[in-house]
C-alpha cells in the first residue's frame, strides 16, 4: 500500500535535509543554498482562502503584528459616556444582541448569561453574569463596561464593543436592558452545556494512522516530488543520497535566525527557498506542494525534542519582539495571545465550546488536519487564523513577525517531542 512505501522511502526522502549535516554544524554555513529574494508566499496575500465570511472583512483601522499603532487610543481611566438619552432599552432584542455570533462571537463567548442561550454552549473566560441584575450597578457603569471597559481597566480581555464599532450605542443600550433582567443563576440540564463542568477535551485519535488522518496520504506528494526533476533539471535526488541519520532531528532545531533573510526562517520558507536555489522549484509556503515536503520532514523527526537556538544574538531580539508582541492588542476585538493563552488570563477556559490552551502545547503537532475545513494547516495558518479570529488583518505567511512569534512558541514548547502530523477539530 502507498503508506508502506512512504516508509520504505524514509531514507532517501530524508536526504533532502541541510545539504548533508544537522542544523546544529549549518546554522551559520554561507555553503547551504537559498533563495534570498522576494516573498516566501503568495503575493500579493489575500484572505481569500479563508471563505466569504472572512473574506471581506477590513480591519485595517485597528492593529495588526506589523502595525500596533493604528487602533484609535485609549480613553481615560474613569472617564465614563453619558447613557445616550432618548433609547429605550429593550430586553428582548438584547437578549438576541448577546448570543448573536456575527457580533465579536457574541456575550455567551465568554459569559453565561441565563435565557440568552444557556444551552449554547457559554464560555467562562469571563465571569459568570446570570444574576448581575442583582450586583446594585446603575444604568452607567453597565454602558460603560459594555461600550468601553477600558475606562475602568486598560488591560481588560473584554473587547470595546462600542468604541471598536461592533455594536452601536443602541445596541448596547438594549443589552443593559437585558442584564438588568438577569437575577436567578442558570441550571444546566446537561453537564456539558455548563463550562465549569464540561469535561476537558482530549485528543485520542491516533494521528499517524492514514486510516483517521488524511494528512498522512500527502506525504505521498513529497515522495514524489522528492524525484521529480524542477526546472534547473535536477531533483532532490539529484544532489542527496540517503540521510536519515542526519535528518531525523532537523526538524525540532526549526525555526532559526538566518541573517542572510534578516528574520527567523521555519521549516515552510526553508522547503521554499532551499528548493528554488537548487530545483528551481517554486513550492509556495502553503502550497500542496510546501505543506507535503514540510510535513514529512517532521514526521521523521517526530518523537525528538524539541530545542531551538534561543541563544544568538540574533535568536535573542527575534524572542524579545515576539514577547511584546504577545502581550499586544489586536483587531478590531482588541484581543492579545496573551488574552487567550496566559493562565491568568482566558488559558484552559472556554470560549463558547473552543478550549484555550497555554502556550505550551500548541505546537509539536504542526502540521495538522483541521477536520472542520477539512484542511491541512502549518503552524503560520495557525497564527494567521488567530488574527482573522479576532478581526485583525493577517499577514502573508511568511511575515518577519510570524517568524518570530513561531520561534518564540517553539523555545516555551522546548522539550516536548514532535508528533506531526496530527489532526484537530
Amino acid at each position: 500500500m502507498m503508506f508502506g512505501r512512504m516508509l520504505a522511502l524514509g531514507a532517501p526522502l530524508a536526504a533532502l535535509g541541510l545539504l548533508m549535516a544537522p542544523w546544529s554544524e549549518t546554522r551559520a554555513a554561507p555553503e547551504v543554498p537559498l533563495y534570498t529574494e522576494g516573498s516566501a508566499a503568495q503575493s500579493p496575500w489575500e484572505r481569500s482562502i479563508y471563505g466569504a465570511r472572512w473574506g471581506d472583512r477590513d480591519s485595517s483601522a485597528f492593529n495588526t503584528l506589523d502595525n500596533t499603532n493604528a487602533s484609535p487610543e485609549l480613553p481615560p481611566i474613569g472617564e465614563l459616556r453619558p447613557v445616550p438619552a432618548g433609547i429605550a432599552g429593550d430586553p428582548e432584542k438584547g437578549k438576541e444582541l448577546a448570543a448573536n455570533r456575527r457580533k465579536g462571537g457574541s456575550c455567551l463567548a465568554c459569559h453565561v448569561m441565563g435565557p440568552a442561550g444557556n444551552a449554547d454552549l457559554p464560555g467562562n473566560v469571563g465571569p459568570d453574569l446570570s444574576e448581575i441584575g442583582t450586583f446594585g450597578h446603575d444604568d452607567s457603569y453597565l454602558y460603560n463596561y459594555v461600550y468601553d471597559p477600558r475606562v475602568f481597566n486598560p488591560e481588560t480581555s473584554m473587547p470595546p464593543w462600542g468604541a471598536h464599532g461592533i455594536l452601536t450605542e443602541e445596541e448596547v443600550v438594549h443589552i443593559v436592558a437585558f442584564m438588568k433582567t438577569l437575577t436567578s443563576p442558570v441550571e444546566f440540564s446537561d453537564p456539558r452545556d455548563d463550562p465549569e463542568t464540561r469535561p476537558v477535551p482530549v485528543e485520542d485519535r491516533d494521528g499517524q494512522d492514514p486510516l483517521v488522518n488524511p494528512a498522512i496520504w500527502t506525504m505521498e506528494t513529497a515522495l514524489d516530488l522528492y524525484e521529480e526533476a524542477g526546472p534547473t533539471g535536477k531533483s532532490c535526488a539529484s544532489c542527496h543520497s540517503p540521510a536519515e541519520e542526519d535528518f531525523s532531528t532537523w526538524a525540532a532545531s526549526m525555526p532559526v535566525w538566518e541573517p542572510r533573510l534578516d528574520k527567523v526562517l521555519g521549516v515552510e520558507e526553508f522547503v521554499y527557498r532551499h528548493a528554488r536555489a537548487t530545483t528551481g522549484a517554486e513550492w509556495l509556503m502553503q502550497s500542496e506542494e510546501n505543506l507535503a515536503m514540510a510535513m514529512y520532514l517532521r514526521f521523521v523527526a517526530n518523537g525528538t525534542p524539541i530545542d531551538v537556538d534561543t541563544e544568538s544574538e540574533g535568536a535573542k531580539a527575534a524572542i524579545a519582539r515576539a514577547e511584546t508582541l504577545y502581550h499586544t492588542k489586536l483587531g478590531q476585538l482588541n484581543f492579545s495571545c496573551a488574552d487567550c493563552h496566559e493562565d491568568s488570563k482566558g488559558a484552559n477556559k472556554w470560549v463558547r465550546g473552543q478550549w484555550l490552551g497555554e502556550s505550551r502545547g500548541q505546537l509539536p503537532h504542526f502540521p495538522v488536519y483541521r477536520t472542520s475545513r477539512s484542511e491541512i494547516w502549518d503552524i503560520r495558518k495557525r497564527l494567521q487564523w488567530c488574527n482573522v479570529a479576532i478581526w485583525a488583518d493577517e499577514l502573508a505567511p511568511d511575515a518577519k513577525v510570524y517568524g518570530d512569534l513561531e520561534l518564540w512558541l517553539s523555545s516555551k514548547n522546548e522539550g516536548l517531542p514532535l508528533n506531526a502530523p496530527n489532526i484537530r477539530h
